[in-house]
Formats: C-alpha cells, sequence, structure tokens
C-alpha cells in the first residue's frame, strides 16, 4: 500500500511517500511567501524507480496547493518536467 505524508516547519517541507510502510522518496519544497512554495527536489530510492512516485509526489503536491490556494514553483527539474507535460496542473504553477 503506498502512502504519503507531508511534513511542514513553516520555512520548508517534503512529502515523503512510502511503500508498505517503508520509505521510498520524497520531495522537498522551501516557502516562498504565505502563498507559494519552490519544489527543490524530488527523488525515489532505486528499489522503487519506474513506478510512478516521483509523480504520485507532485501531484500530491498540487492537490494541496488546489486545496490550500497556493501556488507551485518547480524549479526541480523533475517536478518542471511534470508540470511542462501535463496541461491540467498549470492552474497552481507560479
Amino acid at each position: 500500500m503506498t502512502k504519503i505524508k507531508r511534513e511542514d516547519n513553516g520555512k520548508k517541507g517534503s512529502f515523503i511517500i512510502y511503500e508498505n510502510d517503508v520509505f521510498a522518496g520524497e520531495m522537498t519544497y522551501v516557502w516562498a511567501g504565505k502563498s507559494r512554495f519552490i519544489i527543490d527536489h524530488t527523488g525515489v530510492d532505486e528499489n522503487f524507480s519506474g513506478k510512478g512516485f516521483g509523480k504520485k509526489l507532485v501531484m500530491e503536491a498540487v492537490a494541496y496547493a488546489r486545496k490550500n490556494e497556493l501556488k507551485i514553483l518547480p524549479l526541480c527539474p523533475f517536478a518542471k518536467k511534470v508540470f511542462d507535460e501535463d496541461e491540467s496542473i498549470r492552474d497552481v504553477r507560479s
């Protein structure tokens, strides 16, 4: 079972993905004001590569942004690629 958890300390945070309670990867971000955050890194453990976990992390961030009326600046090359390829999530792109 796949589970994603968000952690945030007010300045930066991460979305962490687990597969059967085992760490599988994370996407980190930093806050840029109160209404925008910057995705600066996405990494998936090599044991879990090819399962689409990186995209799941980006989509979780998109859902969080929509729910909280936030914008995302994807500086991480992986997240930027997801935003460039998927027009349906550009509403939250900063």
